[in-house]
């Protein structure tokens, strides 16, 4: 058996052969396509040697195909807790060098006990995903393994953050995991989802397409908005997962950390006051606004390049963590359409989810018109805005700096869908629907009889835009808590968080509702 020397010098030379992960050659082979192993990227992501890895010594117990003869050190994925900025996260990094990182009985054994451990603890959960899919020797054995982690997922969906980063090809089942998480972060040119690969599709439909074009970050962060962020390296998508957890709480029963970010909270800018264009068919660019307002200009926002007619993203206020929802009329005017609401009413229900107070910025036409949205369930997704400003019960704040019209009005955080505190500058149009459309409905008949109908309608236009074509009538009403002058707006911003940060309101007992998806 030998002494007690010779059984620690035992335990060094097994840690060594498992940090050698799948090889020399396996490893220089990953290293030369520009991506980093699984602990180099756990050693880059949580603080120096805080990392503690659990189960090391863990591997497969497959005997099909002659598996009994290959040896997968870790069975594949490095799993562990560690620091990040200090605080607890655990983690998984599936090892590509080590059978391709494909997932088995026990490497979906270690992923959910860390996931377990991580629900436990109360601390978020990021998993750095890379690997070949289903070990396909392991047969169901592997498929039982996936739908472990996707329960694990649902279980702790608005209980703790939980992050992933594709790190390199995810196909099949292993990209579910993902798309039941928070946020998913791909990287630029290596990162790859889909649920048939290129081969698949060219053999069952003939479509021939590449790898980057059918699930690369571009298609994923503009066309299916299944990712939130594009990164320009895998260092960077470390580091921007690093800056989201600093925004948020560890668990739904915290709050976000309140950071010293050193902008004086009576800040004002004068620049806000000439903002709005004169010409209300002129577009100017929110995040314009919303520098000028948070704190040290700083916005991080995910989903950036999908569905650009409306804004999210976190910011603080006088070191508080927000989140911020605003339509974009630089973009289509910031009409509201199918994916806009399904981008905003996910980032909703997060807030919400992990008390994170919620800005609303509005300056909204409507809803987009055609048959395409018609039929492509507008009114459905549309809903959703509805549906999850109404769930909402953090503290929910309001500002109209323009149009703000019809269904649209309500959707973007109306006083009755909940807003705690509403604002609106001088410059804001609130009304059932623009003066142009409206006197065209109302004046129909006294437009068509007139000797002019086109002084007439221009006449009835003005007559419209007096009465309703600002924040005044909504003011009168209630709707509307105060018209603010622009420069104004971080400090009454941060005055009426402080003032509802001690918020509580009570919903009526229910399993869940029904949310229209």
């Amino acid at each position: 058996m030998g002494n007690v020397a010779d059984k620690i010098q035992d335990l060094k030379d097994r840690k060594a052969r498992i940090l050698q992960m799948g090889g020399e050659k396996a490893v220089a082979k990953h290293k030369e396509k520009g991506k980093l192993t699984a602990r180099e990227r756990l050693d880059l992501f949580f603080d120096k040697e805080t990392f503690r890895e659990v189960d090391a010594f863990v591997i497969h117990r497959c005997g099909n195909f002659g598996m009994e003869k290959v040896e997968i050190p870790s069975d594949g994925v490095v799993t562990g807790y560690g620091k990040v900025d200090g605080r607890t996260v655990f983690a998984f990094a599936q090892d590509f060098t080590a059978r391709a990182g494909s997932l088995g009985e026990m490497h979906a054994k270690k992923i959910c006990k860390v996931m377990d451990m991580a629900l436990k603890a109360g601390a978020p959960f990021v998993g750095f995903n890379d690997s070949g899919g289903a070990r396909i020797q392991e047969g169901v054995d592997a498929l039982s393994g996936f739908g472990q982690i996707f329960y694990r997922n649902s279980i702790s969906s608005g209980v703790i953050p939980q992050i992933s980063a594709i790190m390199g090809t995810t196909a099949g089942g292993a990209v579910y995991s993902p798309a039941m998480t928070d946020y998913i972060f791909m990287v630029k040119n290596t990162s790859f989802m889909f649920i048939t690969g290129p081969q698949v599709i060219k053999a069952v439909t003939g479509e021939e397409i590449s790898f980057e074009d059918l699930g690369g970050a571009s298609a994923h962060n503009e066309k299916s908005g299944v990712s939130h962020f594009a990164c320009e390296s895998e260092e960077d998508a470390i580091d921007k997962i690093k800056k989201l957890l600093s925004f948020l709480p560890s668990n739904n029963m915290e709050d976000p950390p309140i950071v010293d970010t050193g902008d004086r909270p009576d800040r004002m800018d004068p620049a806000l006051d000439t903002l709005i264009p004169d010409n209300p068919n002129q577009s100017y660019d929110m995040r314009t606004v919303i520098a000028a307002i948070v704190d040290s200009g700083d916005f991080f926002e995910p989903h950036e390049l999908y569905a650009p007619n409306i804004l999210i993203g976190f910011a603080r206020l006088n070191g508080r963590t927000i989140g911020i929802i605003a339509n974009q009329p630089a973009y289509m005017g910031g009409a509201l359409d199918i994916n806009a609401s399904d981008k905003a009413s996910r980032f909703i229900r997060f807030c919400d989810a992990f008390n994170i107070p919620m800005l609303t910025i509005a300056d909204v036409p409507g809803y987009l018109p055609g048959s395409d949205q018609e039929w492509g369930g507008i009114i459905r997704h549309g809903a959703k805005l509805l549906w999850t400003y109404s769930e909402a019960t953090v503290p929910k704040l309001l500002l109209v700096t323009r149009k703000d019209y019809g269904g649209s009005y309500l959707a973007m955080c109306s006083k009755d869908l909940g807003a705690d505190m509403a604002f609106a500058w001088p410059t804001a149009e609130i009304a059932v629907m623009g003066a142009a459309g409206a006197a065209n409905i109302i004046h129909a008949r006294e437009i068509k009889a007139a000797e002019d109908p086109g002084a007439k309608r221009k006449e009835k236009i003005q007559e419209y835009e007096d009465l309703f074509s600002n924040p005044y009538r909504a003011a009168e009403r209630g709707y509307i808590d105060d018209v603010i002058i622009p420069s104004e707006t971080r400090p009454r911003l941060i005055d009426a968080l402080e003032a509802l940060c001690g918020k509580r309101e009570l919903r009526p007992p229910k399993k869940h509702g029904n949310i229209p998806l």
